[in-house]
């Protein structure tokens, strides 16, 4: 499941530079504490296991769900964004974020994380959610990126897509694995 929306003011235009200060300031952010949905309550409730990533977002988006996590761990935390340092142009944070994530995909990490680092986390994650999973439903709380890079790993081992919906806050995709 990805957390719920991020409480983070609305910024003006920024520039690439500045990104920087924006990311850290977003993954310091918790989030906006309205009710989560109904669908997601529901889902979360038939959890025997609760993950999640290190993340504040993602922590307080269990808290809302009403659940305690059993595993809180960075590994499932978002792959990183990278910044530049120019001062023009300035856009939105998230034009900005669109366009080093579609970089970032295309091998520019710039001090973060690669996107093959990343990978290779998405892989231990997956694996360590197996793990978990057993014969019991296990929720991972995480983010959009990261989730859809474990999602690969594990239809990569043979798991299969129950239900997905979509990549919004909130959205939520079930797996199931045929031996269990």
């Amino acid at each position: 499941m990805r957390h719920g929306q991020p409480k983070i003011a609305a910024a003006e235009k920024i520039s690439m530079l500045e990104m920087k200060d924006w990311i850290a300031q977003y993954n310091r952010s918790e989030i906006i504490r309205d009710p989560a949905p109904q669908a997601s309550l529901q889902l979360a409730a038939t959890a025997s296991t609760v993950v999640s990533s290190s993340a504040p977002r993602a922590l307080t988006s269990v808290e809302v769900l009403g659940l305690k996590p059993a595993v809180v761990d960075a590994t499932f935390c978002e792959a990183q964004l990278p910044h530049g340092g120019w001062r023009f142009p300035r856009l939105s944070p998230f034009t900005w974020a669109f366009i080093f994530r579609v970089l970032w995909l295309c091998g520019y990490s710039s001090g973060v994380e690669s996107f093959g680092a990343a990978k290779q986390r998405a892989s231990a994650a997956a694996q360590r959610l197996q793990a978990l999973a057993g014969e019991e439903p296990v929720l991972l709380l995480g983010h959009g990126v990261m989730n859809r890079m474990i999602a690969k790993q594990l239809l990569a081992s043979g798991w299969t897509r129950q239900q997905r919906s979509g990549s919004r806050y909130w959205s939520a995709s079930v797996y199931h694995h045929a031996g269990v």
